[in-house]
C-alpha cells in the first residue's frame, strides 16, 4: 500500500513567519489547508518531512513504498493522475521545483539530491512560495475547494431576510449556518458558508468568500472576496483580499487588507494596516532567509502575521508589515515593518517579550475555547523563541 508523505524545501524558510510553527502543508488556502487538499484528492491521511523540532507535533511516516509529495504544491487533477502514475525512484518535476518523488528506500527524502530519473510535468500547477501568494492565490482555491466539497450535495436554504445579487446557487451553505438580513453578491466568485457559521444583520459579502465553521461575521461587516475567514474566528469591519488561518480575531471596526494573518491571533478595536503605498510603488517586505527586505513586486500588500501574536486598539501597520510569532503589539504611530517573534511594545518602544509572560497570555486564550498548549507546543514555541532573538537584538 503506497504512503503519502508532504515535505518541505527551500520555501519553508521564505513562508516565516506564518510556518514557524507548522510546515508548508498546514497553510489554508480557499476552504481548506493543503494538507486536506492533498488528503481528500488522495483519499489517505498524509504525514510531513518538516523541520527537525516541528516532527514530534506533525509525525513523519515511512514505508517501502512513500511517494513524497512537496507540501507547498496544490493539487489538480492532472496533477494527482501523474502523482499515482509515479513508478519507484522516480520523480515528478516542473521547471527546477521537485513536486514529487516516489521511493521504496525507506528513509527520508534528501531535498537537495539532484535526482536524474525525474519527469517534466507540463501542465500548470499552483504553488505558495511566499506569504503574498496564499490571498494573490485565494480565488481559485477557494473555487476548486467549492467545487470538491459540494459536489452532488445540497446548500441549506437561505433566510428570505437576505439579498442575493447574483446567482443564489452559488451559495453553499453548511448545515447549522445562520444568515440574517445581509447582503451577498456572487457575479465575482462563490460564497461558502461553513458548518455552525454565522452571518450577523447587516453584513455585506462579495464573493469569492469562505466563511469557516464556527466563525462569525459580526454586525454589518464589510467583505471585498477573495478573502478565507477560517474556523472558529470572529471578524469585523472592512476586510478585502485577505485569509485569516484560523481560531483568530478581528472582531472590531478597522480595516484589513491584502494581508494574510495567522492562527490564535487577535486585532484590537479599530486596527487598521495600510495596503498601498502612498507613492504607489511595488511593496517591499522583510524575509526570513535574505534577513532582509525584498521587492514583492506588488502594488498592493498588507499585513504578514505569525501564530499567537495580538495587537491593541488603534494600531496602525504600514504597508508591507511582518509580524513574527508570539508578538504583543501596540502604543501610537506606525510600528516597524518588521516586528520580530516574542516583541512587546510598538512605534515608540520595543522589548522582549518574555516567554514565560507570553505562554501564560496563550493559556488564557486557548482556555476560552477550552484547550491548553500541551509540552509539545511548548517546546516548539521556546524553540521559535530561541531561533529568533537574533532579530530582536538588532
Amino acid at each position: 500500500m503506497r504512503n503519502y508523505v508532504l515535505f518541505d524545501d527551500h520555501s519553508w524558510n521564505d513562508l516565516l513567519p506564518l510556518t514557524y510553527t507548522k510546515p508548508c502543508a498546514e497553510l489554508r488556502i480557499g476552504i481548506l489547508t493543503i494538507r486536506e487538499k492533498w488528503e481528500n484528492v488522495l483519499n489517505e491521511k498524509l504525514t510531513f518531512q518538516t523541520q527537525e523540532y516541528l516532527q514530534e507535533k506533525y509525525a513523519l511516516k515511512l514505508s517501502v513504498d512513500t511517494t513524497f509529495i512537496n507540501g507547498k504544491i496544490l493539487p489538480n487533477k492532472q496533477l494527482v493522475e501523474s502523482i499515482k502514475n509515479l513508478k519507484p525512484e522516480t520523480g515528478l518535476r516542473k521547471d527546477n521545483l521537485l513536486i514529487a518523488y516516489r521511493t521504496e528506500k525507506q528513509k527520508r527524502l534528501d531535498v537537495m539530491e539532484r535526482f536524474t530519473d525525474v519527469i517534466e510535468f507540463t501542465n500548470q500547477i499552483t504553488a505558495i512560495n511566499y506569504p503574498w501568494d496564499i490571498f494573490l492565490k485565494n480565488a481559485e482555491a477557494i473555487e476548486l475547494d467549492c467545487e470538491f466539497l459540494t459536489h452532488n450535495r445540497k446548500s441549506q436554504p437561505i433566510s428570505n431576510s437576505n439579498k442575493v445579487i447574483g446567482d443564489v446557487n452559488r451559495i453553499f451553505i453548511e448545515e447549522g449556518a445562520v444568515i440574517e438580513a445581509s447582503i451577498f453578491n456572487t457575479k465575482s466568485g462563490v460564497i461558502y458558508i461553513g458548518k455552525d457559521a454565522e452571518v450577523m444583520e447587516g453584513s455585506i459579502v462579495r464573493g469569492p468568500f469562505v466563511l469557516g465553521e464556527h466563525s462569525v461575521l459580526k454586525l454589518a461587516t464589510k467583505v471585498y472576496g477573495p478573502t478565507t475567514i477560517g474556523p472558529h474566528s470572529k471578524v469585523g469591519g472592512e476586510i478585502n483580499n485577505s485569509v485569516v488561518m484560523g481560531y483568530s480575531n478581528k472582531a472590531h471596526d478597522g480595516f484589513l487588507g491584502n494581508s494574510v494573518v495567522g492562527e490564535w491571533c487577535n486585532l484590537g478595536a479599530d486596527t487598521n494596516n495600510s495596503n498601498l503605498k502612498n507613492n504607489y510603488g511595488a511593496v517591499k517586505l522583510f524575509n526570513y532567509p535574505l534577513e532582509t527586505m525584498i521587492d514583492s513586486g506588488l502594488q498592493f500588500c498588507g499585513l504578514m502575521m505569525g501564530d499567537h501574536s495580538k495587537c491593541g486598539i488603534n494600531t496602525m501597520f504600514n504597508t508591507g508589515t511582518v509580524v513574527g510569532v508570539g508578538a504583543n503589539i501596540f502604543g501610537g504611530g506606525f510600528p516597524p515593518n518588521h516586528i520580530p517573534s516574542f516583541t512587546w511594545g510598538g512605534a515608540e518602544m520595543m522589548e522582549v517579550y518574555q516567554f514565560d509572560k507570553m505562554i501564560e497570555t496563550t493559556n488564557r486564550v486557548l482556555a476560552r475555547r477550552n484547550l491548553s498548549l500541551d509540552d509539545t507546543d511548548k517546546k516548539i514555541l521556546q524553540t521559535i523563541f530561541n531561533q529568533t532573538k537574533k532579530y530582536r537584538q538588532k
